[in-house]
């Protein structure tokens, strides 16, 4: 499991959540989809740590399990050093008034019948304690503060463009003061030239308002730039973790490298060979007994297809899970 060397604010201890399988025989072996499985791993405070892997890997589900929308099957999550697992459901959703959720798309997010300022304002109308005027005051202090102005307040949805939508999302997600945030690919849906401006933001919130962030994303050109942490996910499992310039100057698991050697090299120079994977994807009803990347990874042997790989320190700061890490 990655340290990492600051206090952190999110632990994650051997946390599965598996799904059971409809259908089927009646009396055959009951199935179930394991989204995460057995995942460890610590988010520092104050910064962005950032969760890649490829479509359907299970990161907005580890994201699903931390924030409380999904419970796991097995495992423990800690915030602030409390067992959220442990907690009951009314002091669970005490707990998640610090640990809010941006989410992929802005249009579908945001309820079109609501006008900006009662989109924002939801979430202090459910926790209750506020008048109209304080409302309204703070909502028209979070449009400032994501780039919007007072004359937005009785907009629509519909009346924006898809940077300004992810604006106000980002608008109701930090009103409650959160000290943690999830950032579900919070760039992908929107025009690429509106993404650096949506991701200043983001850093410029962090640095005014001290907040923690899991940054998913499919762009590892993007992690580098601001994630000082990150951890590659394959199948519901973490492959490799640690320091983001570490492992990206020094890949060591197959899986990792192909995925970075996907990145698109603007050098007309490179001597970057690209990998390609064959094989497979396993189905997350039936993951290998061993390695859950060995049937797409071109030095699988014995060992990787009977006995699942160990997440070890290979450096400082990088750990990976791999009986046989290295260059292709």
């Amino acid at each position: 499991m990655y340290e990492p060397h600051t206090e952190p604010l999110v632990r994650v201890e051997d946390v599965s959540v598996h799904f059971p399988v409809r259908g089927g025989l009646p009396f055959g072996k009951k199935k179930q989809v394991k989204a995460v499985d057995h995942i460890s791993l610590c988010i520092p405070k104050g910064e962005t740590f950032g969760l890649v892997g490829e479509s359907g890997c299970g990161k907005s589900t580890l994201a699903n399990a931390i924030l409380g929308m999904v419970r796991p099957t097995g495992g423990k999550i800690f915030f602030r050093g409390e067992e959220l697992t442990a907690l009951s459901p009314k002091e669970l959703r005490r707990a998640r008034r610090e640990m809010q959720m941006i989410f992929q798309d802005p249009f579908s997010s945001l309820n079109p019948r609501f006008d900006v300022y009662q989109l924002i304002s939801e979430p202090m109308l459910i926790r209750g304690g506020c008048s109209r005027e304080d409302m309204e005051k703070r909502v028209i202090e979070l449009l400032y503060l994501v780039g919007l102005t007072e004359d937005d307040l009785h907009r629509y949805p519909s009346d924006f463009s898809g940077g300004q939508r992810q604006r106000i999302g980002i608008a109701r997600a930090i009103s409650l003061h959160p000290e943690f945030l999830v950032c579900d690919e919070p760039v992908s849906a929107l025009d690429v030239s509106v993404h650096a401006q949506i991701l200043e933001l983001l850093m410029d919130l962090q640095e005014k308002l001290g907040i923690t962030y899991l940054f998913i994303s499919h762009n590892l050109a993007v992690v580098k730039d601001i994630c000082p942490s990150v951890a590659v996910m394959f199948l519901g499992h973490i492959m490799e973790t640690g320091d983001t310039k570490t492992i990206f100057n020094n890949p060591l698991h197959p899986y990792t490298q192909s995925l970075l050697s996907a990145v698109l090299d603007l050098d007309v120079d490179s001597t970057k060979k690209r990998i390609i994977l064959k094989g497979e994807v396993p189905s997350p009803i039936d993951v290998p007994s061993g390695c859950p990347f060995c049937t797409r990874c071109p030095k699988a042997g014995e060992r990787c297809r009977q006995e699942r790989p160990k997440s070890v320190l290979a450096e400082p700061g990088h750990f990976v899970a791999c009986h046989q890490p290295g260059p292709l």
